[in-house]
């Protein structure tokens, strides 16, 4: 979606949104940025998903667990005004815990009922806000949603697609048969990688790439952003990464690999870790440096500190069409990036080093280092920043407008 704009944004109209991450989650959800970048021009609810009884009865003293079952006991109420145009709504009944039935038609006649408890709740919502006429954009909820379209009736249904979900085990019982359906049935399916909506075009024709969004709020031109401090004392060059440390994303043998081979270059990583990062050899060597967890105000101090970012993933089912929201992030701090070349990463690949294995990223980062030049610092900027919500959403809205024509006719 690095193109010249050509999208408009769609206004005036009411939108519920649904989706597996609740609005008080405490990471980046794309979901959340899409639905405060819809709000600037629309009327958006946002229905967070039901406590169901497992989580109930096991986490009883979560805070968040707390808020719900306060809602759900009438004790608060579960609509909050969070701008102008944006409500939260926490769903005021209880979905019982059913992924674990075996028998198919027992899970489907069960999670009608939990579909049926959750759209009555969505009903009395958007009549007290005077919502009608409503589009339904559904972020991958395909089980305690599946019924929504046939309850809510729509006037447009979209199904947003941002993982592959069929590597994960609470997925495979049920759900991924029923996204299949949901796809099916969407009049809009967008999706933000291109391998994504290869797989949902086996079900749907329509299904199309719209690029993915990214906050560029706190990625002001990298002249203004001070290094952080523990980056300064290192020596250089820093070759660096943000973010989670997982051996479920990331190549852990080919970083021991590549900084065994070169001890004079400095590995940074920036960011939790995983039982599988804290037991690696990489704590074992000298010119590897882990500085943990860090706020996301304080991640571009680190990028900027970078001479070279990295993006060291496997190739497995997971990343192979994951968009790597880092990257972006990297680039509108002009930074040149070396990344695993997995098929997705071909999007960047006039912006970026991609490689496999230790001999090609030892050339990659070596040639980051020497070609790196204000130019270069330049165009990789302009590119992440052709990746704004903004630009984003109205990609989906003209998926919309498009189905609704259609629909009209």
């Amino acid at each position: 979606m690095h193109n010249k704009r050509q999208f408009i944004m769609i206004k005036g109209r009411n939108i519920v949104i649904v989706g597996l991450q609740p609005w008080d989650i405490p990471i980046g959800s794309n979901c959340k940025n899409i639905a405060i970048e819809l709000s600037r021009h629309n009327k958006v609810l946002y229905v967070n998903a039901p406590l169901d009884r497992s989580t109930y009865l096991k986490g009883k003293d979560d805070s968040s667990v707390k808020k719900r079952i306060s809602i759900i006991k009438g004790k608060e109420t579960g609509l909050v005004q969070v701008n102008e145009n944006l409500w939260n709504l926490y769903p005021e009944v209880l979905a019982e815990s059913i992924n674990w039935i075996g028998s198919s038609r027992i899970f489907k006649m069960l999670n009608k009922v939990n579909n049926r408890r959750l759209a009555d709740n969505i009903l009395n919502a958007t009549k007290s806000l005077n919502f009608d006429d409503i589009i339904l954009f559904n972020d991958q909820s395909m089980v305690r949603c599946y019924h929504l379209k046939e309850y809510l009736k729509p006037s447009c249904f979209v199904y947003y697609i941002r993982d592959n979900l069929s590597t994960i085990e609470y997925f495979q019982r049920h759900a991924l048969k029923m996204e299949e359906e949901l796809i099916a049935e969407a009049d809009v399916v967008a999706t933000n990688s291109e391998f994504l909506a290869e797989y949902a075009r086996k079900f749907n024709p329509n299904a199309k790439f719209v690029g993915q969004g990214c906050d560029f709020t706190l990625y002001p031109e990298s002249s203004t952003v001070q290094i952080s401090e523990e980056i300064l004392h290192l020596p250089r060059p820093t070759i660096g990464y943000t973010g989670f440390l997982t051996n479920l994303r990331l190549d852990i043998k080919l970083l021991e690999d590549v900084a065994s081979a070169k001890p004079d270059w400095q590995f940074v990583f920036v960011g939790p870790e995983d039982e599988s990062f804290k037991k690696s050899n990489l704590h074992d060597l000298s010119n590897v440096h882990f500085l943990g967890n860090k706020t996301p105000e304080s991640l571009p101090g680190y990028i900027n500190g970078f001479d070279v970012a990295i993006n060291p993933q496997l190739i497995n089912e997971v990343t192979m069409g994951n968009y790597p929201r880092k990257i972006d992030e990297y680039l509108a701090l002009g930074k040149p990036t070396v990344a695993t070349a997995t098929p997705f990463m071909e999007y960047f690949k006039d912006y970026t080093y991609l490689a496999n294995g230790k001999d090609q990223w030892i050339e990659a980062i070596g040639k980051a280092l020497s070609e790196d030049s204000n130019d270069l610092q330049r165009r990789r900027r302009e590119f992440a920043l052709s990746h704004s919500w903004t630009n984003n959403v109205e990609a989906i809205s003209n998926l919309i407008e498009s189905a609704q024509k259609i629909n009209y006719h």
